[in-house]
């Protein structure tokens, strides 16, 4: 047996690269071909002499001829072969706009999460019935007011609800707007005597006491046995108002008492009666009950009217003598014309004393007292009061403040005059208000009023706990003094 063949190792080297070749390129293909040819022949002529190994060469050459022929088939193949051939036709036959409808999945119905205002939440009160698990704890059932119940401050339980005004616009956002304001005019005048009598003059206006400040040190007690304290008139103090109005023949626009404090101060509830009639909306504000006045609380009252008696001159009372007789009922009234951005308003305001000037050109004073301010109350001071006295001398055109302050014991300590246009720079510099604030303040709340009232119709507005919005409510009646004008003027008209 001739085992010369064994010594032809016909796969080796040449096996492992052609393994190798196939995943190469056709050219290193090509040439590793060669390289096994030459390598078989040397092989050949390295072996035995016999020719079995020259025929075992042979075989060995042509197979690999054999292999190379396929491998070069097969990239002729891959190289005339197009990969984007069909496709590439139908992507360029596809259309601009599908004529298929697009699809539209259902709404996905998930019972278990309900959005505030439904069922429930969870498993509770769901539209699939009772829950599995009964609901854990002492809880009540839910009720169907959706969460709102008298701890919550959006309750409406009022069947005379109409509207409301949500204070939710901020200090900055009211600055932004800048509203004219027109400097009040006054148009007529009218005075309520001892007696409650109503004149249409200018008997009861006093006069300022320049020399107040030799006062200092008095005490506001005096004459507190003798007060005669200030009735509550109603709406017979608004008829009052629209008599001297009738009186002097002037034109209506709109009567509004604004109450712009309201911008910062939110705590002190107040309302009052909007009802129109012929175009005009008339604004009489309410008094609200007051709890029981101590001892203590009706002498503070008392001594606001004393530092007036001090702070006016009396030609009653001589030099020297003491304070007696105060009748809070005595006043002197202003009817006021002025326009606040789109709003003609006119209305009525009380004034205290006047001054003349050297020309003889008569102003108003508001006479004002206070305690004694120290580093505790100063703060409150100018954020609330001064904000309250800017605010009444402001919309009357009063352009001085004198300010009477005490101590406990009802004595005055001092006095401090005030020019009303500088109390806005006083409380600018800490921030405290802004007054062109409370002036849009004043313009959103009149614009809702105007977007919301109709023509003979009553309605109540007031600002209550929680003090965060404005509500306006359905009124069963209509003033007497309102009604009683309204006639007289339209008989004017007919006669």
């Amino acid at each position: 047996m001739d085992f010369s063949e064994q010594d032809v190792d016909i796969f080796g080297e040449e096996q492992d690269k052609g393994t190798h070749q196939e995943s190469s390129s056709s050219s290193a293909s090509s040439s590793s071909s060669s390289s096994s040819s030459s390598s078989s022949a040397s092989s050949s002529s390295n072996g035995s002499e016999g020719g079995e190994t020259s025929s075992a060469g042979s075989r060995s050459a042509s197979s690999s001829d054999a292999e190379k022929g396929e491998e070069e088939e097969v990239v002729s193949e891959v190289i005339e072969t197009d990969i984007f051939g069909s496709d590439n036709e139908d992507y360029c036959k596809t259309l601009a706009s599908s004529p298929f409808s697009i699809p539209v999945l259902p709404p996905i119905r998930n019972t278990n999460n309900q959005t505030r205002g439904g069922f429930g939440r969870g498993r509770w009160q769901n539209d699939r019935g009772p829950g599995l698990l009964p609901r854990p704890g002492p809880y009540p059932p839910r009720q169907q007011n959706y969460g709102f119940g008298p701890k919550f401050s959006n309750a409406r339980h009022d069947d005379r609800f109409v509207s409301e005004l949500k204070l939710s616009k901020s200090e900055e956002t009211l600055s932004r707007k800048c509203i004219a304001f027109q400097e009040p005019c006054e148009l007529a005048c009218y005075s309520r005597v001892e007696g409650g009598e109503v004149c249409f003059d200018d008997r009861s206006l006093r006069l300022f006491n320049r020399l107040i400040s030799e006062d200092v040190g008095a005490d506001l007690n005096e004459g507190f046995d003798s007060f005669v304290p200030k009735k509550d008139l109603g709406s017979e103090g608004f008829g009052d108002l629209l008599a001297c109005i009738r009186d002097k023949s002037i034109p209506l626009q709109n009567i509004h008492f604004v109450i712009l404090a309201t911008a910062y101060i939110r705590h002190e509830p107040w309302e009052m009666g909007v009802h129109k009639r012929n175009g005009v909306v008339y604004l009489d504000v309410h008094k609200l009950p007051e709890r029981p006045q101590s001892e203590l609380d009706r002498r503070r009252c008392y001594w606001g009217y004393c530092f007036e008696s001090l702070a006016t001159e009396d030609p009653r009372r001589g030099d020297g003598e003491p304070i007696s007789n105060v009748d809070a009922n005595v006043e002197f009234c202003s009817v006021i014309k002025t326009k606040l951005g789109a709003h003609r308003i006119l209305m009525g305001a009380e004034m205290d004393c006047c001054d003349s000037t050297d020309d003889g050109r008569r102003f108003y004073i508001e006479l004002k007292t206070s305690r004694e301010l120290d580093y505790h109350t100063e703060e409150r001071y100018e954020r609330e009061k001064l904000l309250k006295f800017w605010i009444q001398s402001f919309l009357a055109g009063v352009p001085y403040i004198v300010i009477g302050f005490r101590d406990d014991a009802g004595k005055l300590v001092r006095t401090e005059r005030l020019r009303t246009k500088d109390i806005t720079q006083r409380v600018k510099m800490k921030s405290y208000w802004q007054g062109g604030v409370c002036l849009a303040f004043a313009d959103e709340v009149l614009c809702w009023l105007y977007g919301t009232v109709k023509e003979n119709q009553d309605y109540l507005l007031q600002f209550a706990s929680p003090f965060n919005r404005l509500e306006l409510l359905q009124a069963q009646s209509c003033p007497d003094a309102i009604a009683n004008h309204v006639e007289q003027l339209q008989a004017g008209r007919d006669s």
